[in-house]
């Protein structure tokens, strides 16, 4: 399993830069990743664990090209990043405890609702908007729990980071974006360093896929500081529904086995 064949790490490669270009502008780079290292027949702990190390490159990637052109303050967001990190490691740590059958659940359709909301609501632009929360309760209570849900089960968090900077934190889109990039990276430390001590950990796969997602991340990262939230809205949308989708079509998603399909 550490030794993968020369065309199943390319294909993984392959995935990572797609996986990083989507999640650098609008998140659910995970759809991507942890599909992909199932197709090639990792065992599924391992792909949890191995995903977070490849996405540290991809959000770290992100963080530094945004921040290098004045969209985000690095230094300012680390007590932040700090509550997203413990937020996902303690998600991780937790994740056989927490009932995945709930979050499977309501997953699908809190995605969609992201999608409704950015797709209609029609004054979401790069403008700052009118702040509903202090930045100290922001992170001290919405930042955590968003991290502790990257760790415990993950798809979708950074279109939940975008949603809470746009509606409570009054940021513009691509703001927003920037900064939902270095929250994402502490959440991925978080869930890293305890998968990293459960031993599940592909290094050989997980640095090989961490190249691709840097370069995806950095190529992503430009296309959306290029285009603002013309470009980030709809992507965001695209990505929010199709994760949706992706997660009812599993024949043993909850949704469907109760209602029989």
């Amino acid at each position: 399993m550490h030794d993968l064949a020369p065309h199943l790490l390319a294909f993984l490669f392959a995935a990572a830069f797609l996986a990083g270009f989507i999640d650098s502008i609008a998140g659910g780079g995970g759809m991507i990743t942890i599909p992909a290292m199932l197709i090639a027949g990792i065992p599924p702990l391992e792909t949890l664990g191995t995903n977070k190390l490849q996405s540290l490159f991809g959000s770290g990637s992100a963080s530094i090209a945004y921040a290098r052109r004045g969209h985000v303050n690095l230094v300012e967001q680390l007590p932040m990043a700090a509550l997203a990190m413990i937020g996902g490691g303690l998600g991780a740590a937790l994740a056989t405890i927490v009932p995945g059958d709930v979050l499977k659940v309501a997953l699908p359709f809190f995605l969609i609702a992201i999608a409704l909301y950015f797709g209609l609501k029609p004054n979401i632009s790069d403008t700052d908007q009118t702040r509903r929360m202090t930045p100290f309760l922001f992170g001290l209570i919405f930042v955590p729990l968003i991290g502790f849900y990257d760790g415990v089960f993950g798809p979708g968090t950074g279109s939940f980071f975008m949603l809470g900077f746009v509606t409570l934190a009054g940021f513009g889109v691509l703001k927003a974006t920037a900064h939902t990039k270095f929250l994402n990276f502490g959440s991925n430390v978080g869930g890293f360093i305890v998968f990293g001590l459960y031993g599940v950990i592909l290094w050989k796969v997980g640095l090989v896929m961490g190249v691709g997602q840097f370069a995806g991340a950095q190529v992503g990262s430009r296309f959306a500081m290029k285009n603002g939230a013309k470009i980030i809205k709809p992507l965001l949308v695209v990505t929010c529904i199709a994760l949706a989708i992706k997660l009812l079509a599993d024949p043993g998603h909850p949704v469907r086995i109760w209602l029989g399909w």
